[in-house]
């Protein structure tokens, strides 16, 4: 892999920043776990909401909600620069929204820790969805991308066809 999205592994006492540690204290799938564990990563989770009272309906607004947990599980500290989203309607309408950090902050993630925010979208349409990416910097200075998955904004609960807007 290139340096934006490396992966080091366990290797000698030779190579500078890679985890070392005696054998025989650790057991195989200890050992494994250590050895795939990725060197830059943030694991993206969000939860989408409908804002009825926020939505209208009869002039095709309709306002979601959606709170996002940002965790490094990665093995070295990184802070989030910058944000780019694409949201979708249910008539393919598509709006792109990039900018510095999220609700104003830039976090520092250490490995372990996380940040959790919720922020919004108004689409013109009761079902669409939204997908992303965070630009982040490591603390040694690597660059690289986190990507949020794709999820579904429905005004209901009730049963849709979202496979469409998905993929």
């Amino acid at each position: 892999m290139g340096a934006g999205g490396r992966n080091a592994h366990c290797r000698s006492l030779q190579t500078p920043g890679v985890l070392t540690f005696p054998h025989a204290t650790l057991d195989q799938s200890l050992r494994d776990t250590i050895a795939v564990m990725p060197t830059y990563h943030f694991e993206c989770v969000v939860t989408p909401q409908y804002l009825p009272d926020q939505s209208d309906p009869a002039q095709d607004r309709f306002a979601f909600a959606y709170t996002v947990t940002i965790t490094n599980r990665g093995r070295v500290g990184a802070q989030l620069i910058s944000r780019h989203w694409v949201i979708v309607d249910g008539r393919g309408h598509t709006e792109e929204v990039k900018g510095l950090g999220v609700v104003g902050q830039q976090p520092l993630l250490k490995p372990g820790e996380a940040f959790e925010y919720t922020s919004g979208a108004v689409i013109r349409t009761p079902l669409g969805s939204m997908r992303g990416s965070y630009f982040c910097v490591a603390e040694d200075g690597t660059r690289f991308e986190a990507d949020i998955p794709v999820f579904a904004l429905m005004a209901d609960n009730g049963p849709a066809d979202v496979s469409r807007l998905l993929h």
